[in-house]
């Protein structure tokens, strides 16, 4: 209740024109003049798919509910709490233009809309957007009045459609197994922002453990005589800047640092980047981000962090809450999740079948934690469902590429999406996918199809096990101890057709599963863990001892334990679905201290 209380007394902050400068929306680029526009809008159901014929964009219907922005209609946090099946509905809010942001170009954000958005502003189409995971931009300048603003946006998002990239959220109307309650329309933060006609739409940082650091910078509506300054400080101290012309759409430009802090879990050193656009000594445009200086790589079946090897240490965390579902329900409920996840030993998370909101990857970055970066899949492969995905997954990796916190991306889980690998399309779509995203981002490692099913493109060769004791999982997996032998996995074989281990670091990135209801806790009838559910904590964490002391014996890279916390009815957490921790987070530390 606390965490929740918290958001909405930043929503009200927002509402009444105040801007709360530490939850800005996105972190990675920051300006002064914004505006969050979460809060209280009009909101119908439009299951007829009736609206756009009849007009509701321009306002000729008076919608009958209200739902609190940026919670999804499914979510008891957006004030209805509704989880049955609604494919199409609208929003609308009425908004005024800061008086100061006169002769500025006013730019419309969306955090996430899932899955396909149109919007309007005083009744006219100002842009549409597809891929319920990632942001879109709509520049408004030409459709605002100078008083009150109406903004209307129509979501559809098709509940059954499994070649929409979906990830958790089930195609049937109730959850079930690994499968949870949906999260359609809007679902992240909507603001707004001014800036100048010449402005940065984007800046790409790029820094190398030398101290060399590369800024790419994309400039809307370049001019003749603008010069791009980037000026970098740690605490109060300037440690260097740099200037250089910026009369083209794009810009490159590089600056160094002397004895670079590197950025690891243990010591998160974080550097400050003010860019400037300048005309002489007139500042067009003025925009806050960070970046870190680390490295990822692998060497002699281990992963590197800087150069050295570097036992990864993850938990799954699917990023769902029961009060707000894929939604964060504040800063807290994100800080609360890291530190609980380091009290326990792990120095990381496989953020699961989500791309994580960017105020999660803002506290990994600060707070000094790993994250694989996984994409949400669809469940079909045809021609629309890799058009929709390869789209949507180029966007993420973009989105995502200044955060030092992200070590890994991938791109695909099991097989989703890709369910038979015997098909040439399938097999070369997952294997394009590695190369793809390696030509956006070469400075991280890629896993192509984590769990089974490989090809010989991956930069860690990932499986999945849930072995249910230590002497099973060791039997299973000490054919690793020979380096050139094709590891096992504990699902569909480890290769896809007609390819070969490639000799990269192995590392069991599912494994556990160990459930356990505590005492006094609620959980569904159809509760379930992956090989049963334990009496006590006693048992469950003498399965999980079992498990450790086999892992400890073996020659992985790195884990990723089943899972942070319960979902629903999936009840393998190491904490409850209401973040309760199950166990003493002192002997989950000592177990994790066991691998190195």
């Amino acid at each position: 209740m606390r965490r929740t209380l918290i958001l909405f007394a930043a929503l009200a902050a927002a509402a009444a024109g105040q801007m709360p400068r530490p939850e800005h929306p996105q972190p990675q680029s920051q300006r002064e003049a914004w505006l969050n526009l979460n809060g209280s809008w009009e909101f119908e159901f439009d299951d007829a798919n009736a609206g756009l014929d009849a007009g509701w964009a321009a306002g000729t219907k008076k919608f009958s509910r209200t739902i609190t922005v940026p919670f999804c209609f499914e979510s008891r946090n957006s004030g209805i709490g509704d989880t049955s099946f609604h494919p199409w509905v609208w929003y609308r809010r009425t908004l005024t233009v800061p008086a100061e942001w006169k002769g500025k170009r006013t730019l419309l954000h969306f955090g996430a809309v899932d899955y396909q958005a149109m919007v309007w502003v005083n009744g006219k189409l100002a842009g549409e957007h597809t891929g319920g995971s990632v942001p879109f931009t709509l520049d408004v300048t030409p459709l605002l009045q100078p008083s009150s603003n109406v903004v209307t946006v129509r979501a559809w998002d098709p509940p059954t459609d499994r070649s929409v990239p979906r990830g958790k959220q089930y195609w049937e109307p109730k959850s079930r197994g690994i499968f949870y309650t949906r999260t359609s329309g809007i679902w992240q933060t909507v603001w707004m922002e001014a800036v100048a006609h010449t402005y940065l739409r984007n800046v790409r940082i790029t820094p190398s453990n030398d101290g060399s650091v590369k800024f790419d910078a994309w400039i809307a509506n370049p001019q003749a005589g603008l010069e791009l300054r980037a000026v970098v400080t740690q605490g109060h101290e300037r440690v260097t800047e740099t200037v250089g012309a910026a009369a083209t759409e794009h810009t490159g430009s590089g600056a160094f640092v002397n004895d670079p802090r590197l950025w690891t879990p243990e010591s998160p050193n974080l550097y400050d980047v003010v860019f400037e656009l300048r005309r002489g000594q007139a500042v067009v445009d003025r925009v806050n981000s960070y970046f870190g200086f680390r490295s990822v790589a692998t060497s002699g079946g281990r992963i590197t962090l800087n150069g050295r090897p570097y036992y990864v240490k993850m938990v799954l965390d699917q990023g769902y809450w029961p009060e707000s579902i894929l939604t964060p329900p504040s800063d807290e409920a994100i800080q609360y999740d890291i530190r609980m996840t380091k009290e326990m030993g792990f120095n990381g998370a496989r953020k699961h079948q989500k791309l994580e909101d960017p105020r999660f990857l803002f506290w990994a970055d600060r707070m000094g934690f790993l994250v694989s970066s996984e994409a949400a899949n669809s469940q079909a492969f045809d021609a629309q469902y890799v058009d929709r995905f390869t789209r949507e997954w180029m966007e993420s990796v973009e989105r995502d590429y200044n955060h030092p916190s992200i070590v890994m991306w991938v791109p695909i889980n099991e097989s989703w999406g890709v369910p038979n690998l015997n098909d040439l399309r399938q097999r070369q779509h997952l294997r394009s996918l590695y190369t793809l995203t390696l030509s956006l981002d070469s400075t991280r490692l890629v896993i192509d199809n984590d769990g089974w099913e490989h090809t010989d493109s991956t930069d860690v060769f990932a499986v999945h096990n849930y072995a249910r004791t230590g002497e099973a999982l060791y039997n299973i997996y000490k054919v690793i101890l020979d380096p050139k032998a094709t590891p096992p996995s504990g699902g569909r074989g480890p290769l896809a057709p007609g390819f070969r281990y490639n000799g990269s670091p192995v590392a069991l990135t599912e494994f556990g599963g160990i459930a356990y209801i505590p005492e006094g806790a609620k959980v569904p009838e159809e509760a379930w863990g992956y090989s049963g559910v334990e009496k006590t904590s006693a048992d469950a964490l003498a399965r999980l001892r079992s498990l450790y002391e086999a892992i400890a014996k073996l020659p992985f890279a790195g884990i990723c334990y089943t899972q942070i916390t319960d979902v629903e009815q999936e009840i393998n957490g190491l904490m409850t679905y209401d973040r309760k921790p199950k166990f003493d987070s002192q002997v989950l530390r000592e177990l994790n201290g066991m691998l190195r």
